[in-house]
């Protein structure tokens, strides 16, 4: 699973090598924090993907890696089964939205939010 890390101004998703070579991306994630639009938690990521398939790998209902293209634009998916994963949208990113499996959802909610 990916590893998640939140800064104070930008939020890096580091996709594991076999994450990369099924997603056919080379890089990680790099998403400023002012451009997270929302962040939810879902059971079902599945119902999440929109448009085709324009670069990865899927396995319906089992694996989804790489990027989503859509009438808008495009999403980044890296989902397993139907573990619970983190959705976040975002604004003036490369990506419309960002799907990843997560055991420590929660968490990245929680370290998101900002001081009040």
């Amino acid at each position: 699973m990916a590893s998640l890390s939140v800064h104070s101004d930008r939020l890096e998703i580091h996709l594991t090598r076999a994450e990369r070579t099924l997603a056919l991306r080379r890089e990680s994630i790099v998403v400023q924090r002012e451009n997270i639009r929302s962040v939810i938690i879902t059971q079902d990521p599945w119902i999440w993907l929109r448009g085709i398939r324009a670069l990865g790998s899927i396995i319906p209902l089992v694996l989804a890696a790489g990027t989503w293209k859509f009438h808008g634009g495009k999403d980044f998916v890296s989902i397993k089964r139907h573990r619970p994963a983190v959705v976040i949208d975002l604004v003036d990113e490369e990506f419309a939205r960002v799907i990843l499996t997560s055991q420590h959802a929660a968490d990245l909610i929680d370290s998101l939010k900002l001081p009040a």
